[in-house]
């Protein structure tokens, strides 16, 4: 073939979403041949700034929890014995707002080591990452402008990124005021700088749990939150992520913009109705904009392109469906004698790097964690979108219980079981397990192990780490992935927030235990899928989390959160 007949590269067509999100998917599975493509080496001490900030707009501190005197009724009402059920609503207010914002997304301490110096938040990140950006949507409340709000956990303050200064167009939905919604964005390059490819996933893991932490953070208030389902072009442009000239140049502009993520209203009293926030992104007149976006890698050195495409693929539409989803689940304690604080519990919150393997967990703490796990995969928990979820656990040490392989699955989801049938001849129902809710779960057992051999497998399977072979128990998110995708390509997003969601859920339930637990997003997928007897992509692995009892680096030095702020006395 001549030069001029060669068919020009303009003429390619695009793949159609779906299958952009299934080569993505494909290309992002860690395999025991090699690892989903990522960059050569790290530079650590150039990795992106873990903060952003907009210079130049107006920035409103906000007050901490420690802030507030003991005898104030809104910090009795949060410092009481963990239990979510039952909190009268906290009035209205920065106070509250600033509660909210401290117990959900926050920072908790920073620690030292030699020369390192990092902060740990409320909500956990893949590597302590944190691509997942906050904003506040207000309108009416006291002390802050309507308008669009940055949440900056670095210093805990809002600073003012876009005030309403019109009223409502005519026929617009208005919101009732006060009242306030929380948008989710990310910064993905922050995750892709070390995991190349398949950051995509762990960011929208880390989307679920900020937004299961905000969800807990509430309940303590009295207040609940919901996801509204917009579209994503539409909450970017009123986040002002659109505005190209508001962010710095890069030789990668990806590195420097963020992707709008997630909006979520938060309903603050018994009188106020979801429905009136069916036009969630408040149609106004004019909009003043503040501020310029801070940069986050000066020298980007690698690219991932596919990352671009599968945002582009995965991104919602108008009238996928109903505007508003159920209320994001929160986790109920079991009743104990001497329950944790709830603030604590938030605050107290952290990923394990190490488990001493000869701790045990008590039945009824198992049981504890299966109620919370079998919680969250009953249907429709997580709206539409995500459609069954189960869970594949690794029992090490755990009291009257063999060690081995087993699935917890909804109650009436016995037939979800016979795509592993054949591999699982054995397969033994083990206990029902009854849920905070009513609900169901069920138990069973898929194949016993000696207790060395399930360390290697599990250890094996988990990217060769000892984290999950030397914890009471690990377990694997195992969801419905082909008709949801089927359904929907932006639902490739709901999943994986499903599972953040589920994970933070049970980094609480391990910390009020007096356990901890750790989110695994690095495991060889298809090997797993192999054990489990899937065969196929009807079922997908998507993330993986193991609890036991954590052994602290005695090297390491906690610090204050907010060294800098002069807060109240707790007396």
């Amino acid at each position: 073939m001549k030069p001029d007949d060669a068919m020009p590269l303009a003429t390619a067509q695009p793949l159609p979403a779906l299958d952009v999100v299934k080569l993505y998917h494909a290309r992002s599975k860690h395999r025991f041949e090699a690892y989903a493509p990522g960059p050569g080496m790290l530079d650590w001490d150039a990795q992106p700034a873990p903060f952003r900030h907009y210079t130049g707009a107006p920035a409103q501190s906000l007050p901490l929890l420690a802030d507030i005197a003991a005898n104030d009724p809104l910090r009795a009402g949060v410092e009481r014995r963990f239990g979510l059920d039952g909190h009268a609503p906290q009035p209205l207010g920065l106070a509250s707002l600033g509660v909210l914002l401290n117990l959900a997304l926050g920072l908790t301490a920073w620690k030292t080591l030699g020369p390192d110096r990092w902060a740990v938040r409320a909500n956990p990140s893949s590597g302590n990452l944190h691509p997942v950006e906050a904003w506040l949507i207000a309108r009416g409340i006291d002390g802050l402008a309507d308008g669009v709000h940055h949440y900056r956990p670095e210093d805990h303050a809002l600073e003012l990124r876009a005030q309403d200064i019109g009223q409502p167009s005519a026929g617009a939905c208005a919101m009732p005021a006060p009242g306030f919604q929380i948008a989710l964005s990310t910064a993905m390059w922050r995750e892709a700088w070390k995991y190349g490819e398949r950051g995509f996933r762990y960011c929208q893991l880390d989307v679920g749990h900020a937004a299961g932490s905000l969800a807990h953070a509430a309940a303590v208030l009295g207040w609940t939150v919901q996801e509204i389902r917009t579209d994503t072009l539409s909450l970017a442009r009123r986040l002002g992520l659109d505005r190209d000239g508001d962010f710095p140049p890069s030789r990668h502009p990806a590195a420097e913009r963020e992707e709008a993520e997630m909006l979520l209203s938060v309903t603050c009293s018994a009188t106020e109705h979801t429905a009136a926030l069916a036009n969630p992104l408040l149609a106004t007149g004019d909009v003043l904009w503040f501020g310029m976006a801070s940069k986050i890698d000066p020298a980007p050195l690698y690219r991932w392109p596919l990352i671009d495409e599968v945002a582009v693929a995965t991104r919602r539409a108008l009238a996928v469906e109903a505007a508003v989803t159920p209320a994001l689940h929160v986790w109920q304690p079991a009743v104990v004698d001497t329950p944790p604080r709830a603030a604590d519990v938030f605050l107290g919150r952290r990923s394990a790097q190490r488990f001493d393997a000869s701790r045990r967990m008590s039945q009824d703490e198992f049981t504890g964690v299966m109620r919370v796990l079998g919680d969250r995969l009953q249907p429709g928990r997580f709206g539409r979108a995500v459609p069954d979820l189960m869970a594949a656990v690794f029992v090490h040490r755990v009291d009257a219980l063999t060690p081995g392989l087993y699935l917890l699955s909804a109650g009436e989801g016995e037939s979800r079981h016979d795509a592993g049938r054949k591999q699982h001849a054995s397969i033994e129902h083990v206990a029902a397990i009854e849920c905070r809710t009513g609900e169901i779960a069920r138990l069973w057992r898929l194949r016993e192990f000696e207790q060395v051999e399930l360390y290697r497998l599990a250890r094996s399977l988990h990217c060769h780490q000892d984290i999950a072979a030397n914890a009471c128990l690990a377990l694997g998110l195992i969801s419905a992935f082909n008709a949801p995708l089927a359904a929907d390509p932006a639902a490739y997003r709901d999943l994986f927030r499903a599972a953040g969601q589920t994970g933070h859920a049970l980094y609480l339930a391990a910390e009020a235990m007096g356990l901890r637990g750790t989110g695994i997003g690095c495991f060889f997928d298809d090997p797993v899928h192999t054990v489990l007897g899937l065969t196929d992509t009807r079922y997908q692995s998507l993330y993986h989390f193991t609890i036991g009892m954590p052994i602290d680096d005695a090297r390491i030095e906690i610090g204050s959160p907010y060294p800098a702020r002069r807060l109240a006395p707790a007396h």
